[in-house]
């Protein structure tokens, strides 16, 4: 790193001196977080809490409570003490596309509990029970001499519905009525029985289900563990691959060339003709792209086959890690089961808010409906900043946490020196000094991921109606910001392991990393990506096994014949599972190479300034120091052979 005269290097002192960092960032998230508290007691102040929990009509009627006159609302003002329940008239009836239910709702005292086939059998209901499921207009001994029977009474046959546990509304037991908007997604399906099949499939198959899930946690966490020794074998396996893959790929292409060449004659049409030469001259451009790739990444691999002995070096340490902290495995789980909660809270308050604002009658239907309107709106683009902002501030604390605790393992020189628990310590110093590093970390990517999920929504709202410049000019900004994303989040977690390092602040550590960063650039690029390659091949391990013992498990299960659901279901959540916790063994991975990086820059391993480096590591860096100085010498004999040849000819 070059610095100016009057500016001193950094000195990196590993765990030696700790500080707030980033304060203001802190008392800005802590405002912002009192923002998003008050969002959510107005919601609750404005009744808009009651009215979500407790349910209301098409009427503006809250159940389970005396409700105030709307003006203008025939139908609104009941005494609904005594009627809890929301009561759908048509539950099945759905509009997929606006997400909403198009039924007529009313407030009742109980749920049907059993199959209701005729009026009259609705009016025994509600002599019997007190539970009227008609409009409030309609008077029991009416139902079945009502003109208007057809729209103020319930769709015929009534299914047997129940309550939910925290929510009063009356769902439908029998699931038949949902798979008719499976029936709607599924569109490749002719015989509905199919879909009806499938998901009583998957209910009878849900022990099994389980079971999988369950084994591809396990064969997740065994992978984390046993990768180091199997490293070596994937990666050279991952380069035969890809050398065989470029060669044979490339002479497949400029075989097909020759033989497309070789067809071309003068019996052909004149379309024939045609097409057969843009053929050719197809392949023959792809023969040539495909060469020039091969070559590129021929060479490549040339240059960065002592590289990837790093990466080797790296897992195999990344390995141990685990070993010594196997608390880092749980990660995922904290993260995920955080996520949960904030997201529950997040679409609670979502749901308050839209149920907290005006009344309003829709001119269609005559039903009543709440708007959000004015201030609302506003509180709702908060709310959504709140969600990305909070996200990714949770995921930047996992982030800063494993990053702590390995850096602690790093530069431990006599592991039994260690605290108990070094991820317990990392988080007790994460929340006493760098809450607000990982605050601005994680604004600089929600400042990113907004306007691209804004162009996002703008795209799939304008599909169809926008000219192919204005499509291509959308993906091509989405496609810029996904990448800046990216790169960001990567600088991110350098950053988050400076700052672990040398407790400074996210700027300082940012700029540190990326200086670290580029001067060993070729490394970083051996890295991410045999790395990341060796990974995903670790995830498509994990997915096959499962899937695999799926089509085991289900051959025993005769009596389900439809596996395409069950499977999807297991292979997708075992996928899943695997990248959470293979991503952890990334970080694990990028958090060492950074401290390797800057063991290697600010140490040579002469007394008093020794590395802190693993013996695998160590080992590298003997080979590759015997490298260099075995090269230095063969060009110092070469040199002297020049000299000596020079001056016997003068």
């Amino acid at each position: 790193m070059s610095t100016s005269p009057l500016q001193k290097p950094r000195e990196w002192k590993p765990l030696e001196q700790r500080k707030c960092t980033d304060i203001p960032w802190l008392l800005l998230f802590i405002l912002f977080n009192v923002g998003m508290l008050c969002i959510c007691g107005f919601a609750i102040a404005t009744g808009a809490a009651s009215r979500l929990i407790s349910g209301y009509d098409s009427y503006g009627n809250t159940c389970g409570q005396k409700n105030a006159k709307i003006p203008g609302i025939e139908l609104s003002g009941h005494d609904h003490t005594s009627r809890k329940y929301v009561f759908f008239l048509d539950p099945c009836n759905i509009d997929i596309l606006r997400r909403k239910m198009k039924s007529v709702a009313l407030c009742v005292s109980k749920c049907p509990d059993a199959e209701l086939k005729t009026y009259e059998d609705l009016t025994k209901f509600s002599t019997a029970n007190g539970s009227d499921l008609c409009s409030y207009d309609v008077q029991p001994n009416m139902y079945s001499s009502h003109p208007n029977r057809v729209t103020k009474c319930p769709t015929l046959p009534v299914h047997p519905s129940a309550s939910l546990p925290v929510f009063h509304r009356c769902i439908p037991v029998d699931i038949s009525c949902y798979a008719k908007f499976a029936e709607a997604f599924i569109t490749f399906v002719s015989d509905n029985s199919v879909v009806h099949r499938v998901i009583a499939g998957v209910m009878t198959s849900k022990d099994i289900i389980m079971g999988l899930c369950l084994l591809a946690l396990v064969l997740s966490l065994i992978l984390m563990v046993v990768i180091r020794y199997i490293s070596v074998v994937l990666v050279w396996i991952l380069t035969a691959v890809v050398v065989v893959g470029s060669i044979g790929g490339t002479g497949i292409l400029w075989w097909l060339y020759v033989d497309h060449s070789k067809s071309v004659n003068a019996s052909l049409t004149a379309l024939e003709l045609e097409v057969a030469k843009d053929n050719q001259k197809a392949l023959l451009i792809y023969a040539i792209a495909a060469t020039v790739f091969t070559v590129i990444l021929l060479l490549l691999m040339f240059f960065m086959r002592k590289r990837v002995a790093l990466t080797i070096a790296l897992f195999h340490v990344a390995g141990k890690v685990f070993t010594h902290l196997p608390l880092l495995a749980l990660q995922p789980f904290w993260t995920f089961l955080t996520l949960m909660l904030f997201w529950v809270y997040w679409i609670t308050v979502l749901l308050f808010l839209g149920s907290a604002g005006l009344s309003e009658q829709m001119n269609e239907t005559g039903l009543v409906e709440f708007k959000m309107d004015g201030p609302l709106q506003y509180m709702v683009w908060y709310h959504a900043v709140g969600l990305i902002w909070i996200s990714e501030f949770i995921l930047a604390c996992q982030q800063m946490t494993v990053a702590g605790a390995v850096v602690t393992y790093y530069f431990t020189r006599d592991k039994s020196q260690m605290p108990f628990t070094p991820i317990v310590s990392s988080v007790l110093r994460l929340m006493r000094y760098h809450l607000g590093t990982v605050v601005k970390g994680a604004f600089i990517i929600t400042l990113v991921e907004i306007p691209r999920l804004i162009l996002t929504y703008i795209h799939s709202q304008l599909k169809g109606k926008e000219n192919a410049c204005a499509r291509c000019m959308l993906k091509a900004c989405i496609c810029c910001l996904w990448c800046l994303e990216k790169c960001l989040t990567y600088l991110n977690m350098n950053a988050y392991t400076a700052t672990a390092i040398n407790s400074t602040n996210f700027c300082t550590s940012a700029r540190d990393a990326l200086f670290i960063l580029a001067e060993n650039a070729l490394r970083v690029a051996a890295i991410n990506s045999v790395g990341d390659f060796v990974l995903f091949l670790g995830k498509v391990l994990i997915v096959s096994c499962t899937a695999f013992a799926g089509v085991l498990a289900l051959n025993y299960q005769r009596e389900y014949t439809v596996w395409v659901l069950p499977l999807i279901i297991v292979c997708v959540f075992s996928f899943l599972v695997a990248h959470c916790f293979l991503s952890i063994f990334e970080i694990v991975v990028d958090v060492l190479f950074l401290c390797f990086a800057i063991d290697t820059k600010y140490n040579d391993g002469s007394p008093g300034r020794e590395y802190y480096m693993d013996k695998a590591l160590m080992e590298f860096v003997e080979n590759t120091r015997r490298a260099t100085e075995q090269y230095s010498k063969t060009e110092g004999d070469r040199q002297e052979m020049k000299a000596m040849t020079g001056s016997t000819v003068a």
